[in-house]
C-alpha cells in the first residue's frame, strides 16, 4: 500500500500499522468534550449517571449539524476539552485534531495554522466570532498570523478540505473558526450575574496567567459578557534543558459579547475581541515587537419555526492589525535611494498595519419535494483588505508590501435527504482585485462541490454508520505579497525581488471517502461513541511559491544586476501540488472513564512543468494521539488522565525527528465554584523540532517539561 511514492513508503506503513493498532487497542475508551459535558453537569448538581450527552452543533455548520452529521472532516474542541489543555497559546488548543498543526516560530503568540499541508496566504481560513483574520507579515519564518488568546475561547471547529467554501474566497486548505466566550454559556439558569478570577503558573519560562470574566443577564432578552486576560512569560527551557531566545511575551487580552434578542425569532450579537501583544525576535538584527489587534464584529439571524423558508444570517466585520517592530540595536541595511549600505539606528521602527471589513450574508430555505427534503443555503460576502507598511530607509517593506485586495463571491448549496440517502450539490463564484502602485491583478472562477452519502443500516447496532464520497474544487486568489513584492533585498547579499502581477490563482482540487458513526448505549445505558475516517486526495493547480531566477535566464528581462550577485527572487505559479492522507478520530464518553484516538497520516510534493518531484516542505509530522481519563468521587468531581502522542517526521525535514510526548491532566471541582487543575506537558522532558517551524539555517527546539497549577473560584447570583 503506497502512501508515498517518492521515498518513504516504509515510513509511511509504519505509521499506518501503529494507527491500526493503536485503534484496536483504543477501540472502547475513546473521547473528547460534547456541548453539555459530563463535568459540567456534575459541578451544577445533575446527576451524571442517568445522562446521555448530546453533540454540540459546530460553528463550521451554516445548517445547524454537529460534527458527526457533517459529510466532512469536521473536529470540535469544547469547553472540557479546552479546560483541560490549559492553553498558553492557541498551538495548545489544536493538540491532537488530526491533519491540524500549528506554526509559530519562537513568536509564541502568533499562530499560522496548517490543514493537510497546506498554510500561509489564505490557503487555511481563520475565523473569530465571524470576522475573517488575514494578518500577514512575510520575512524568514511565519507568514500569516493570527493573535487570540485562548482564554477567550469557548470553542474551536475545523473543518479540513476546499468543502468549507461557503465561509469566504480561497480556504482551499480549511476553516478554523473560533467562538469565543458568551454570557448564555458562563451563567447558570437562576443567575442574573457571574463572575470568576483565574490563576495560573506554568513551570517552564515561568510563565504566569490571570484571567477575569464577568457576566450579566439584564432579562431574557438582553445579556452581556466581559474577560480580560493577562500573560507574562519568559523564554522557555528546551528538553535539554537549553534556554530558547525570543519564546518569551506579555499578554494583554480582552473581550465583549452581548447577545439581544429584539423579537421571539431574532437575535443579534455584537462583540469586541483585542489583544496587546510584546515579544521579542532574535537573530542578527533584534527587534522588539508589539502587536495591537482590534476586531469588532455583528451578527444577526432571523429564523421563523412557521416559516422554513427563512433561516437568515447576516455577519459584519472589522479588524485592524498593527505590529510594530522597533530596531534593539543600529542595524546595516541596504537603501536603494543611495545605491550602497547605511546604518538603521537602535529605536527604528517599521509598522505593519492590516485593516480588513467583510460582510457575509446567508439564508436557508427548507421544504419537501415528494419524499425529498431540501436544505437550500444561498448567499454572498465581501471581504477588503488594506495592508500599509512603513519601513526606514525601503528596507523591511520589500517583504510585505503596501497594497489593496477586494475578494467576494456568491454561493449556492442543496443537502438533499431522502431515506438512506443524502446528497449535497454546491457552486461558488470567486472573483478578486488586487493592486498598488507597482503592478495589479484579478480575476475569477466558479468552484463545484458534490457529496453523496448512505446510511444503508436499519438494526440498531449499524444504524449510526454513514459512507460518503465527496469531490470539492476552491479557489484561491494570489495575495498583495505574492503579487506586489517589489525592491532590493534590505540586509546580507543584495538582490531584487521582482512582483508577478501575471500570477494566476492556485486551485484546490480534493476528493475524499470518508465514514460516519454515532452509537449512544454502547456499554452502558447513557455512554456515547462517535467516530469519524476519511482518505483525501488533494492536487493544487498552479501553485505558487518564491523562486529563484539566474540573471542569465533567456526567458526574463526583468532579473539583472542590480544587486551584489547575479539573482533574483518572484513568486511564480511553479508547480502543482500533490497531497493526501488518511484522518480518524473516535470518541467515547462513559461517565466515570472517557478516552480519544486521533490519527493523521500525509504526504505532499510538488510536480513541475519537468516532472521533477521535490517534498512539500509544508507538510506537517503524521501523528497517533491517545487519551484515557477518568471522572471519580462524588458528583465526579476529580478528573484525572494522560495523553500519547507519537509524531512521524515528514519526508523533507531538515531538522526535525520523530518524537512522542506523554502529557498528565487532573482537575478538582471542590465546591460548585472553586476548582483546581493540574497539567504535565511533555512529561518525558523530549527534545524535539516541529518540521514546519525549522529555520533557514537550524531547527528550532519546542518547550521541555512543563508544569501547569491553576486555580478558578466563581461568583453569581
Amino acid at each position: 500500500m503506497g502512501w508515498d511514492n517518492h521515498g518513504s513508503g516504509a515510513d509511511a506503513r509504519r505509521r499506518i500499522l501503529l494507527a491500526g493498532v493503536s485503534a484496536i487497542v483504543m477501540a472502547t475508551t475513546s473521547t473528547y468534550a460534547q456541548e453539555n459535558t459530563t463535568a459540567d453537569l456534575a459541578a451544577n448538581g445533575v446527576d451524571t449517571s442517568e445522562v446521555t450527552l448530546l453533540d454540540r452543533i459546530t460553528i463550521v455548520s451554516r445548517t445547524g449539524e454537529s460534527a458527526i452529521e457533517q459529510m466532512a472532516s469536521v473536529s470540535h474542541v469544547g469547553p472540557e476539552e479546552i479546560q483541560r489543555r490549559q492553553a498558553s497559546t492557541a498551538n495548545d488548543l489544536l493538540f491532537g485534531v488530526p491533519g491540524v498543526e500549528i506554526k509559530s516560530d519562537a513568536r509564541s503568540v502568533a499562530s499560522s495554522v496548517n490543514i493537510r499541508g497546506l498554510q500561509d496566504f489564505g490557503r487555511v481560513a481563520v475565523i473569530i466570532d465571524g470576522a475573517r483574520q488575514n494578518f500577514q507579515r512575510s520575512d524568514h519564518g511565519t507568514q500569516s498570523m493570527f493573535f487570540l488568546d485562548p482564554e477567550l475561547v469557548q470553542q474551536v471547529d475545523v473543518i479540513r478540505g476546499p468543502v468549507a467554501n461557503t465561509y469566504g474566497s480561497g480556504a482551499i486548505g480549511g476553516v478554523v473558526a473560533f467562538e469565543t466566550k458568551d454570557a448564555d454559556d458562563f451563567l447558570r439558569p437562576e443567575e442574573t450575574w457571574g463572575a470568576s478570577t483565574t490563576a495560573r503558573f506554568d513551570s517552564n519560562g515561568s510563565g504566569w496567567t490571570t484571567s477575569a470574566v464577568g457576566a450579566y443577564r439584564f432579562n431574557e432578552n438582553v445579556d452581556i459578557l466581559g474577560n480580560i486576560v493577562y500573560r507574562d512569560f519568559g523564554n522557555y527551557k528546551d528538553g535539554d534543558g537549553n534556554r530558547v531566545d525570543g519564546t518569551g511575551f506579555d499578554v494583554v487580552s480582552g473581550m465583549l459579547k452581548s447577545t439581544i434578542k429584539p423579537t421571539e425569532n431574532s437575535s443579534l450579537k455584537l462583540g469586541w475581541t483585542g489583544a496587546n501583544d510584546d515579544w521579542r525576535e532574535p537573530g542578527s538584527s533584534a527587534y522588539d515587537v508589539e502587536v495591537k489587534q482590534n476586531t469588532f464584529t455583528g451578527r444577526y439571524n432571523y429564523a421563523d419555526p412557521n416559516n422554513p423558508l427563512v433561516d437568515l444570517h447576516i455577519n459584519a466585520a472589522h479588524s485592524n492589525s498593527e505590529m510594530v517592530q522597533t530596531f534593539t540595536s543600529p542595524a546595516r541595511r541596504y537603501n536603494p535611494a543611495v545605491g550602497g549600505f547605511v546604518v538603521v539606528p537602535a529605536g527604528s521602527r517599521t509598522t505593519y498595519d492590516l485593516r480588513t471589513t467583510g460582510i457575509d450574508v446567508w439564508n436557508t430555505s427548507r421544504f419537501d419535494t415528494g419524499a425529498v427534503s431540501h436544505e437550500l443555503t444561498y448567499g454572498g460576502d465581501w471581504l477588503k483588505d488594506k495592508v500599509e507598511t512603513v519601513s526606514p530607509f525601503g528596507s523591511n517593506d520589500v517583504y510585505t508590501p503596501s497594497g489593496n485586495r477586494t475578494v467576494w463571491g456568491l454561493h449556492i448549496q442543496d443537502k438533499l435527504t431522502y431515506d438512506w440517502l443524502e446528497i449535497i450539490g454546491g457552486l461558488r463564484y470567486d472573483k478578486f482585485e488586487l493592486d498598488n502602485d507597482v503592478a495589479s491583478n484579478s480575476g475569477d472562477r466558479v468552484s463545484p462541490r458534490l457529496t453523496v452519502g448512505i446510511s444503508p443500516f436499519k438494526d440498531e447496532t449499524l444504524a449510526g454508520l454513514q459512507f460518503y464520497g465527496t469531490y470539492a474544487e476552491g479557489y484561491r486568489s494570489p495575495s498583495t505579497t505574492e503579487t506586489l513584492m517589489n525592491g532590493l533585498h534590505p540586509s546580507g547579499v543584495v538582490f531584487p525581488f521582482l512582483p508577478n502581477p501575471n500570477l494566476i490563482p492556485e486551485t484546490g482540487k480534493t476528493w475524499e471517502i470518508g465514514i460516519n458513526y454515532k452509537r449512544d448505549g454502547l456499554i452502558y445505558a447513557n455512554d456515547s461513541l462517535r467516530l469519524k475516517a476519511a482518505y483525501f486526495n488533494n492536487d493544487i493547480d498552479d501553485y505558487i511559491g518564491l523562486q529563484q531566477i539566474s540573471a542569465f535566464a533567456s526567458f526574463t528581462d526583468d532579473c539583472n544586476f542590480t544587486g551584489t550577485i547575479p539573482i533574483c527572487y518572484q513568486y511564480q505559479n511553479f508547480a502543482s501540488a500533490k497531497i493526501r492522507g488518511f484522518e480518524m478520530e473516535a470518541f467515547y464518553d462513559a461517565g466515570h472513564v472517557f478516552g480519544g484516538l486521533s490519527a493523521s497520516i500525509i504526504s505532499g510534493y510538488t510536480v513541475d512543468s519537468d516532472s521533477l518531484r521535490e517534498d512539500l516542505l509544508t507538510i506537517p509530522s503524521s501523528q497517533v494521539t491517545a487519551q484515557l481519563g477518568f471522572r471519580m468521587l462524588d458528583k465526579q468531581a476529580l478528573t484525572i488522565g494522560g495523553e500519547v502522542q507519537y509524531n512521524g517526521k515528514p519526508d523533507g525535514a531538515t531538522y526535525a525527528e520523530d518524537y512522542t510526548l506523554v502529557n498528565l491532566f487532573a482537575s478538582y471541582q471542590a465546591t460548585d465554584n472553586f476548582r483546581v487543575d493540574f497539567r504535565a506537558d511533555n512529561l518525558l522532558d523530549e527534545t524535539y523540532t516541529n518540521p514546519l517551524n525549522g529555520t533557514t539555517t537550524s531547527g528550532l527546539n519546542e518547550s521541555g517539561l512543563t508544569l501547569k497549577l491553576g486555580a478558578t473560584m466563581r461568583f453569581g447570583g
